[in-house]
């Protein structure tokens, strides 16, 4: 509800019609002009206007599926990129999906214009996008051993992606203790993770 607005957050409301009302500035917008204010690291929250329902998050994947349909706009998300999201809404391990997306997305924001700036002076464009393309598979590297560390098992593999390798031998039994150890070790990544993702 409202009342968890954060000062600096402007209000929109939603109505019926599905028209969007920015209430600093007492006009209606658009998803374009939300997006532009995305753009801008203007923060903001939106609200049902007749429910008081935060609906925030409804709005920001309609503005990225508007902009991934806008004619001649280049996409940022791969096809195979989708297809492994949908697979983790029904995975065990989805409540890490968001812990890691918003650990790498931060990461990739911070570090974007020394590497743009960096790799497109001293190589060229197109060794900016081949680190890119190297930092997403290191996080994905990192993400699937994770996985497989704690869970004993890998997400699936992306359509088009090379088939697993056969898994090792399996370890030998561990001990109560042993186990143990695992589990605290596992939710102390898991802290980790979620700290990171905070920042």
């Amino acid at each position: 509800m409202a009342d968890t607005v954060k000062a600096t957050q402007t209000v929109i409301k939603k109505y019926a019609n599905r028209r969007l009302y920015h209430t600093g500035t007492s006009t209606y917008v658009t998803l374009e002009d939300l997006a532009t204010m995305v753009q801008n690291g203007e923060d903001f929250v939106v609200y049902d206007a007749r429910a008081g329902d935060d609906i925030t998050r409804s709005v920001l994947t309609q503005i990225i599926f508007e902009q991934e349909n806008k004619a001649g706009a280049e996409n940022l998300l791969p096809v195979a990129f989708l297809r492994q999201l949908i697979r983790f809404y029904g995975d065990s391990m989805r409540t890490m999906v968001p812990s890691f997306l918003e650990f790498s997305m931060a990461n990739f924001a911070k570090d974007q214009d020394g590497l743009r700036e960096k790799f497109a002076h001293s190589f060229g464009p197109a060794a900016f996008q081949n680190a890119i393309e190297q930092s997403v598979r290191t996080n994905m590297n990192f993400f699937g051993d994770a996985m497989k560390m704690f869970t004993g098992f890998a997400p699936p593999s992306a359509a088009g992606a090379q088939p697993p390798a056969p898994p090792p031998a399996a370890p030998a039994s561990y001990s109560g203790g042993e186990l143990d150890d695992l589990k605290r070790q596992m939710l102390e990544m898991q802290q980790r993770l979620e700290d990171l993702a905070k920042k």
